[in-house]
């Protein structure tokens, strides 16, 4: 009998694919916004839709992820 059992550390693990979900929404969708409303007639608005899109997918990466990794160096001070 041959016993399959999911792995969490495969390609494309749970926490890989939202952390590319999050990339692309925050890259891809903020830049989409951008350029609809800049063909809208609203460039100024669509730049800040699109830092602000970028800037909060950064935070949610710091905070989901590498805000609890420990960055100490050889010295561990």
């Amino acid at each position: 009998m041959n016993d399959v059992t999911e792995s969490s550390s495969g390609p494309l693990s749970g926490d890989r694919v939202l952390v590319l979900a999050i990339l692309f929404v925050g890259v891809v969708g903020s830049g989409l916004a951008r350029w609809f409303l800049g063909n809208a007639g609203y460039p100024t608005l669509g730049s800040f839709v699109f830092v602000s899109g970028y800037a909060t997918m950064v935070f949610v990466l710091w905070y989901g992820w590498l805000r609890e990794m420990d960055l100490t160096g050889p010295g561990g001070r």
